[in-house]
């Protein structure tokens, strides 16, 4: 994202959006929530070309180094979100704001068992960003997380597990204060997906399917994508015949204040392009697609 100057009324990560209308300078007063604000979308992506896409890239690696669907899909949501910024926004102490940088967050499991403890993920992204780059940069992400290295979040998290409850009550509503005008300490924050762009959860990889998922009051995060299972599924032509293929189930919900439905529908249609067309994304993020 470009870098502004900063003025009264920006925030550390973001940028204060002055020029709206009267209608999106009001709805954040009416409704204060982002949790209460949700709008859901559910959309099916054809994976026949993307399979083929990352069985070429994964051509001489070894499985732990290999592309996935979740590489392909993050990196069709930053290319997405780069070349339609309004959804790079946010609302917090009821004002929209526009983020400095395109940022991912996620939680990574450090061990498939039941107890075994979780990392939180948070990557900022270059315009520039190739499905090449993101992928050396979240494996990089991922390798770390599931060392016995403790995020910052985690570790300021730890801290206050060892307050009595009436303490606590307090140091959260002091937080959420804190929260709401921007001012939380940096390092509790700067590994929080709860304050990326899109927050992503790959379901399709514990064998679930794609659903709804909430959107949180705490941090400043709009958008919440779930990536399901894939599966085989009948695809209908015009003439009424149809072929099985490969599809995937994806959950957006997203805080419905930040821009509007025309807005997200051609959001949803750009992101389908990358996804069915993933040579795309071999380009940089800002380079300009036609769909």
């Amino acid at each position: 994202m470009a870098t502004q100057e900063k003025r009264m009324g920006d925030r550390f990560d973001a940028t204060l959006v002055r020029d709206i209308d009267a209608l999106h300078w009001f709805m954040p007063y009416l409704y204060p929530n982002r949790a209460d604000n949700e709008a859901f979308i559910r959309e099916e992506f054809d994976l026949t070309n993307l399979e083929a896409f990352l069985e070429k890239k994964n051509e001489g690696l070894d499985k732990a180094h290999r592309y996935t669907i979740f590489h392909a899909v993050c990196a069709a949501i930053v290319k997405t979100f780069t070349l339609r910024p309004q959804m790079n926004r946010f609302i917090k102490g009821c004002r929209l704001y526009q983020r400095d940088d395109l940022s991912l967050g996620f939680v990574v499991k450090k061990q498939f068992r039941d107890n075994a403890a979780e990392g939180l993920a948070f990557i900022k992204f270059p315009p520039e960003t190739t499905v090449d780059s993101l992928h050396e940069r979240i494996m990089q992400e991922i390798f770390e997380c599931r060392s016995d290295k403790l995020d910052n979040s985690t570790k300021g998290m730890e801290m206050f597990t060892h307050l009595p409850r009436w303490l606590m009550r307090i140091a959260i509503f002091i937080l959420h204060r804190l929260d709401f005008y921007g001012k939380v300490p940096y390092d509790l924050i700067k590994a929080d997906p709860n304050y990326a762009s899109v927050f992503l959860t790959n379901l399709g990889s514990i064998k679930l399917n794609a659903g709804y998922h909430h959107l949180s009051n705490w941090g400043t995060t709009s958008v919440f994508v779930v990536i399901g299972e894939k599966a085989r599924k009948p695809v209908f032509h015009e003439d009424g015949t149809f072929e099985m293929r490969t599809m995937l189930d994806v959950g957006i919900t997203l805080d419905e204040r930040i821009a509007d439905g025309y807005y997200y529908a051609k959001t949803v249609r750009l992101l389908k392009k990358l996804i069915e067309n993933p040579e795309l994304l071999d380009r940089p993020a800002n380079e300009e697609v036609d769909y």
